[in-house]
């Protein structure tokens, strides 16, 4: 048994374009033939229950009327979640599910903690509008590159010495400490220097950062006559253009810069700080929509808040490639308990089987056609608003096509002759099951 979903999505500034984006075309199939406008630029397709960007139930002869939210079904039918997953999480998927397309460089921003969390929509909720944490985990579907937590004590050594730029603002004195920093000095002292200079940066009057920014970029164009310039200097300059006289751009060149190839991730736990700055990924986290943003953004920005809640930790993040679970199927397996994705590449004419886990799950299909058959599994309770069939199903499966699976369901995936069939899982981390 299984639920086909109509899903959202969200339109920002920074998406991509018309048909060049993945989640626009996606969006078009899932919505059953809406046409793409050449002009509007597709950013995010949710797949969850987030009341943001709500997914919907809908049967295979559809006709666009009134539709049964999937968070409403599941409050109807929690056991559909599994016993484990209601026990820890209560009626609702603990994650989101979501086709980012990246045309430009997304905010500086960071994700709260729960205890965070909880005193910003308390406080503000307007701006944060839901009470949980959000750590995430984005994998590459095309070359996708971010901006990702604190380089290291050596580079930000490096930046002190090679771009005067960020010496003048922050100053001789805490420049100086940063240079006295060894190696076996403790990780209090390495995050006290970090805050102190990067307050500082974030903390500077427009007119400074307009100054030093103008400088910067006339700086490296001069000298990209003369010698080629670092990645993170083209970055630089990239982010100048697109977000002109602003303090992200400056930024940059405190964080790591991530290149990630397509079937690579990228995990992202609470309070680090990160951007996405180009390219076409999946994503997952945990049911939020909570961020505080500082810079490379026209929204609000809460710069005091986002420099008090930073870990400051130093060094580049860990790169996930996946585990293989068979021939056809890589998992990607976070440290967080809220979600894992797998990715699922089929070559015409042959099938492969996942077994039942404890847990839900949601799949998109992003490329090919084939068939989804939903194993039975003895049921206890009734199943409300919507009839699925207690016997196996088989559901036809297309690029766009979203579904529901509920716990305790073996999956059947087939791949028609014509060609190859490409599709992603998200579901609970396996680990919460022992």
């Amino acid at each position: 048994m299984a639920a086909r979903l109509r899903c959202s999505v969200q339109n920002y500034e920074w998406g991509r374009r018309g048909g060049d984006s993945a989640v626009a075309r996606l969006s078009a199939r899932n919505s059953g033939g809406e046409e793409v406008d050449s002009e509007k630029k597709y950013a995010e397709f949710w797949m969850g229950t987030h009341e943001s960007g709500p997914s919907f139930l809908v049967g295979d002869d559809d006709k666009g009327g009134s539709l049964t939210t999937l968070k409403s079904w599941i409050l109807e039918n929690p056991e559909v979640l599994g016993e484990k997953v209601l026990e820890k999480w209560g009626s609702d998927l603990p994650f989101l599910f979501k086709v980012l397309s990246v045309a430009k460089a997304l905010s500086i921003q960071a994700h709260p903690d729960k205890e965070l969390a909880k005193m910003l929509n308390k406080t503000h909720p307007d701006l944060y509008k839901d009470s949980n944490h959000k750590p995430e985990m984005a994998v590459a579907i095309t070359e996708f590159r971010a901006l990702c937590g604190f380089v290291s004590i050596e580079e930000l050594k490096y930046v002190l010495k090679y771009v005067p730029e960020i010496t003048d603002l922050v100053g001789d004195k805490d420049a100086s400490k940063v240079m006295n920093i060894k190696d076996q000095d403790g990780c209090e002292e390495v995050k006290a220097v970090f805050q102190s200079i990067f307050t500082k940066l974030m903390s500077a009057s427009k007119d400074a950062i307009c100054e030093l920014v103008l400088k910067l970029t006339s700086r490296l164009q001069a000298e990209s006559k003369i010698r080629v310039l670092t990645e993170k200097e083209q970055l630089v300059l990239l982010l100048e253009k697109q977000y002109p006289a602003d303090v992200g751009v400056l930024s940059a060149f405190f964080f790591n810069y991530v290149k990630l190839s397509p079937g690579e991730a990228l995990y992202i736990g609470a309070n680090e700080p990160h951007a996405y700055v180009s390219g076409e990924c999946m994503e997952c986290m945990a049911t939020s929509d909570n961020v505080v943003r500082a810079g490379l953004t026209p929204k609000y920005r809460d710069v005091q808040t986002l420099c008090s809640m930073l870990t400051y930790k130093p060094g580049f993040p860990e790169i996930l490639r996946g585990i293989p679970l068979n021939p056809y199927i890589l998992r990607y397996t976070p440290p967080f308990d809220e979600f894992e994705v797998d990715h699922c590449l089929l070559p015409s004419g042959e099938s492969v089987v996942l077994s039942a886990v404890p847990g839900p799950s949601i799949f998109i299909v992003m490329a090919g056609e084939g068939r989804l058959q939903i194993g039975s599994t003895p049921m206890t309770y009734e199943i409300k608003e919507v009839e699925l069939p207690a016997k196996d199903d088989v559901m036809k499966a297309k690029e766009g096509d979203v579904f529901f699976v509920p716990a305790l369901r073996e999956i059947k995936i087939s791949a028609d002759p014509a060609g190859a069939l490409q599709l992603y899982r998200a579901g609970v981390n396996n680990r919460i099951f022992g």
